[in-house]
C-alpha cells in the first residue's frame, strides 16, 4: 500500500508502511514529553529514547489519568505513543495547558489520532476548546499490530466511526465518502475464513488506513447513538472499549437502519449488520454475558439509564430513549 503526506489545516498526517521513519523530522530535537504504554514503548524504541521525559498512561479513564498526569507533564509538545486512551489522555491535558501541540502515533485501529473527541481533565470546564493532533504518524507495523481478536475488536471500533458518523446532524458528503471507503477497506481486509484458514491472514495496512479514514469521519461529524451505548459499556460496566463496540454495532446498526435507511445506501455495504456480526464474531466475544455482564445486579439498567442522559444522543435523532437503551442493551446480552 502507497504512503502518503497529507496537509490538513494546521495539523500534518503521514501515512504509509515505514512511516514511522520520518518521526525525528516531525518531532524535532528539543525534547518532547511521551505518553506511551510498555507495549508500545517495546514496539518503537526510537520513540521512547528521544523523549526528554516518559510516562506510562495507566488502565482507567482518561478524564482521572489526566488529572494524575497533570503535574508532571511540563513539555511543549506531547507525544502519544498507544492507542486511544494514551492519545485522548495527551488530548486532554494540551487542552488543560495551552499551548500545546499532540502528536501521535498510534498502535491500535481507534482513530484517536484524527479526532478532537475526548474527556477533559477532571475538574476543567466543559466548555474548554478541545484539541486535535498537529502530527500524525500511522505506520500500519504499529496501528495493525495488535493480535487478531484485539485487532478484530478495534476493527469495529473503527467501524463504528464509520457507520455512526454519516448518520449524525453534522454528516456531509466528504464524510460519507471516507467511511463508504473504510467499511470497504474493513470488509476486505478481514474477510471470512480470516484466523481459520491456514495462510489466511489480516489485511493490516489497510485496517490502518480504514481506522485512520473512519477516525477523519468521525472527527468531522461527531457520534451518536453508537458510541454513547459503548462508551456508557466502557463507563459503568467495565467492558473493554473495543469489545463494548464489538458487541453493540449489530444493534445499534439496526436501530440506526430504521432511522437513516437512504443514508446507509450511500455507504455502499450491502450487509452492515452482517459485515459487524462476522468481524465482531473475531473477537471471541459477542454477547456482554461473554465478558462478564450480569443481566441481574442491575449493571444494564445503570447503564441504559446513564445512556439516556448522554445529549450526543440528539446527534441521530429522534433521540433514543431510556426504554430503546434499555432494549438494546437487553438484545446484546
Amino acid at each position: 500500500m502507497d504512503g502518503f503526506r497529507w496537509h490538513d489545516g494546521e495539523r500534518v498526517i503521514v501515512f504509509g508502511p515505514g512511516s514511522i521513519s520520518e518521526a525525528p523530522a516531525l518531532l524535532g530535537s528539543d525534547g518532547y514529553a511521551l505518553l506511551t504504554t510498555k507495549r508500545a514503548a517495546a514496539a518503537a524504541p526510537g520513540i521512547v529514547e528521544g523523549a526528554a521525559t516518559a510516562h506510562i498512561v495507566r488502565a482507567g479513564r482518561v478524564d482521572e489519568i489526566a488529572a494524575e498526569l497533570r503535574p508532571e507533564v511540563a513539555a511543549e509538545l506531547l507525544v502519544a505513543l498507544g492507542g486511544g486512551r494514551v492519545i485522548d489522555t495527551a488530548k486532554a491535558l494540551a487542552a488543560a495547558d495551552p499551548p500545546r501541540r499532540v502528536a501521535a502515533i498510534p498502535t491500535t485501529l481507534s482513530g484517536a489520532e484524527m479526532t478532537s473527541v475526548h474527556r477533559h481533565v477532571a475538574g476543567l470546564p466543559m466548555d474548554t476548546p478541545r484539541v486535535r493532533p498537529a502530527i500524525v504518524i500511522n505506520d500500519p507495523e504499529l496501528s495493525a499490530s495488535q493480535p487478531l481478536p484485539h485487532l478484530a475488536a478495534s476493527a469495529c471500533n473503527a467501524l463504528g466511526h464509520a457507520f455512526d458518523g454519516p448518520m449524525t446532524v453534522l454528516r456531509n458528503p466528504v464524510a460519507e465518502g471516507a467511511a463508504g471507503e473504510a467499511i470497504s477497506l474493513i470488509d476486505g481486509a478481514l474477510p471470512a475464513g480470516v484466523g481459520s484458514e491456514p495462510g489466511l491472514e489480516p489485511d493490516r495496512p489497510a485496517l490502518a488506513l480504514a481506522a485512520l479514514l473512519a477516525g477523519y469521519v468521525i472527527g468531522s461529524t461527531w457520534y451518536g447513538l453508537h458510541h454513547v451505548l459503548s462508551q456508557t459499556l466502557a463507563r459503568f460496566a467495565g467492558v473493554g472499549h473495543g469489545p463494548a463496540n464489538a458487541i453493540m454495532l449489530p444493534y445499534s446498526l439496526g436501530a440506526l437502519l430504521v432511522r437513516f435507511p437512504e443514508e446507509f445506501k450511500r455507504l455502499g455495504s450491502d450487509d452492515p449488520l452482517g459485515l459487524a456480526t462476522r468481524i465482531g464474531a473475531l473477537t471471541g466475544a459477542t454477547r456482554l454475558r461473554d465478558v462478564g455482564v450480569s443481566e441481574s445486579d442491575g449493571t444494564l439498567e445503570l447503564c441504559a439509564i446513564e445512556a439516556a442522559k448522554r445529549p450526543e444522543l440528539h446527534m441521530t435523532p429522534p433521540a433514543a430513549d431510556v426504554d430503546e437503551l434499555r432494549d438494546l442493551y437487553g438484545a446484546a446480552w
